[in-house]
């Protein structure tokens, strides 16, 4: 196990959420899946109860621990993309599989954890300052996933 890992608390499906980031992102695996050696109050003897796997290159462990918390928008991955193909691919795995679009490039996927899928040409925009970031982070203001020609053509003015 790494030596900072991120914790993510699903209510039953650790497994199916990190076996979908691992088909869905590079640089990502399962690791580990280990059983409930007894029952608990969300689970029964061998059901999976932590799951260590890396998703784009992030130490993560899955936790079925029961309902009693919910994932929020106070924590997400930001995946960087290189351009509209890529962007589209990891928006539309993550909305397709049972998530949900909201603004500004972030999306949740079907349990609840929230993704930025944020094209570099983006950041790049925010980060020059001035008129281009103000223009840039206008037109991101009107959008859910992230238009790229868009961005591009705001930069420019």
């Amino acid at each position: 196990m790494a030596k900072n890992t991120i914790c993510l608390w699903y209510d039953k499906d650790a497994e199916a959420a990190a076996r979908f980031y691992c088909e869905t992102f590079p640089d990502s695996a399962v690791h580990a899946v280990h059983r409930a050696p007894g029952d608990y109050p969300s689970g029964k003897q061998g059901d999976a109860l932590t799951v260590e796997f890396t998703v784009a290159g992030v130490a993560c462990l899955g936790l079925n621990g029961g309902p009693a918390f919910k994932h929020s928008e106070a924590f997400s991955f930001q995946i960087a993309t290189d351009d509209q193909e890529e962007t589209d691919r990891y928006w539309n795995a993550i909305v397709g599989n049972g998530g949900q679009e909201s603004a500004c490039g972030w999306c949740k996927d079907r349990w609840g954890v929230s993704w930025q899928i944020t094209p570099r040409v983006l950041m790049e925009a925010l980060a020059a300052g001035g008129a281009e970031a103000k223009r840039a982070f206008e037109a991101m203001m009107e959008m859910k996933k992230i238009d790229v020609a868009a961005i591009e053509a705001a930069r420019r003015g």
